[in-house]
């Protein structure tokens, strides 16, 4: 088995094109005027050329937006053929959020010529104000007009999606399935307000490999528990979070319908573009520096493990030490301690590693010696590893977080302004 940055692939390589990737997609961006900055993209569409069979996941805050009320319904038949997402505006707590939702559906299922309910909608942004659906109605001619599968498409899809975001995530493989070669792609948006139960703020993942509706479901049921789900920026779940995907089945393999070693690679890909994915947003959340990884190894089962890592991902105090450098190992333990669960702190060794190498700072649950100018400068890196062995069985666990710095107060501070 091979690893692509530290992730287990089995053979699934890199490549170009986003969520074109796949055969069958088209998407784009453009400048609706949701948003006042007329150099910032604020609509995307993603579409396919067939209907494709298509699975989704949600948030589970239970102040959800319209779009996932909305989503939720129509992937319950396990088809889609688009999806279109707005950014500016979560469309999220708000009288006619519905109706606004509903009409962004059938304003598009018109113009492309099929079924409303074959439509995927999302929305981001400020929660509690009503989406103006004039600018949105009246920029989908020019979506379905710039439609294209070049890399540069995906590129303006994965733009119009962002709102806080600094960067753009998006990323491709291909895999092998039988004697066919499949592909798979994402975008996805997310720096603040990330703490997800299910996904992330927004992503959108396409493929081409022949896949059942039940597998694709099975497949990102099973990847988000340790891809989204083990991610957090600031312990704040969205009302808006959703993570779908849709397959084409262009690639001409035989059906995936039932456990096999085919589902078994696909599982694969999608677990490792979902981890690409969400790594990303923790790399870039809201006035980050860093990014952490809590690497929680050899305890007795793998949800504790989960709840472990998680719980020191979370650690305002962990987070901060990161953000100064600070090898201030009881913050771990401390974190450890209370997640809830049985541990035996006697045995646990915790150790920062980065690209400048690695430090034992605690031996068995006690301090251990060790040089503060070594650990400074590991932790001067913009990637961290947390590294606790619990010594207590064999499960393992990862999530992915940030530094907190002072940056984030200023975002959220002047969020709506």
């Amino acid at each position: 088995m091979t690893e692509y940055n530290n992730i287990p692939c089995n053979g699934i390589v890199p490549c170009d094109g986003g969520v074109c990737a796949a055969k069958g997609f088209k998407a784009t961006g453009i400048h609706a005027g949701l948003r006042k900055n007329k150099d910032k993209l604020d609509l995307a569409l993603i579409c396919a050329e067939k209907e494709c069979n298509a699975a989704g996941v949600f948030t589970t805050n239970r102040v959800f937006a319209a779009p996932v009320g909305v989503t939720r319904a129509h992937l319950k038949n396990g088809k889609a053929r688009a999806a279109i997402c707005n950014s500016g505006n979560a469309n999220a707590c708000c009288t006619d959020g519905y109706e606004k939702a509903e009409a962004t559906c059938a304003a598009l299922a018109e113009k492309l010529g099929i079924q409303a309910d074959d439509v995927i909608v999302a929305s981001t942004g400020v929660i509690g104000v009503s989406l103006p659906i004039e600018p949105l109605v009246a920029g989908i001619p020019t979506l379905i007009d710039t439609l294209s599968d070049d890399c540069d498409a995906s590129d303006r899809a994965a733009s119009a999606i962002m709102t806080t975001d600094t960067k753009k995530k998006e990323f491709a493989f291909e895999m092998q399935l039988g004697d066919k070669i499949a592909r798979i792609g994402g975008i996805c948006k997310g720096s603040g307000m990330i703490q997800p139960n299910m996904a992330t703020m927004l992503c959108f993942i396409t493929t081409d490999a022949n896949i059942s509706s039940e597998m694709l479901q099975k497949a990102l049921s099973e990847v988000i528990c340790d891809t989204f789900n083990m991610v957090s920026v600031d312990g704040d779940t969205s009302t808006n979070d959703m993570v779908t995907v849709m397959a084409s089945g262009l690639a001409g393999n035989d059906e995936i319908a039932a456990d096999c070693t085919e589902f078994e690679v696909f599982k694969s890909a999608l677990k490792l573009i979902c981890t690409k994915l969400c790594t990303a947003i923790a790399a870039d959340g809201e006035g980050a520096t860093k990014l952490i990884e809590c690497d929680i190894r050899n305890f007795s089962d793998s949800n504790g493990a989960r709840v472990l890592a998680k719980s020191v991902i979370n650690s305002s105090l962990v987070k901060t030490a990161m953000f100064g450098a600070d090898a201030n190992w009881g913050r771990v333990l401390c974190a450890l301690g209370y997640a809830g669960l049985d541990i035996d702190t006697s045995k646990i060794d915790v150790k920062f590693i980065s690209d400048a190498g690695e430090i034992l700072v605690c031996e068995n649950g006690c301090g251990y010696p060790f040089s503060e100018e070594k650990a400074k400068d590991i932790l001067l890196r913009d990637s961290i590893t947390i590294d606790v062995d619990m010594k207590s069985g064999d499960k393992s666990a990862k999530a992915w977080g940030c530094d907190l710095s002072y940056e984030y107060v200023h975002i959220n501070g002047d969020y709506r302004s």
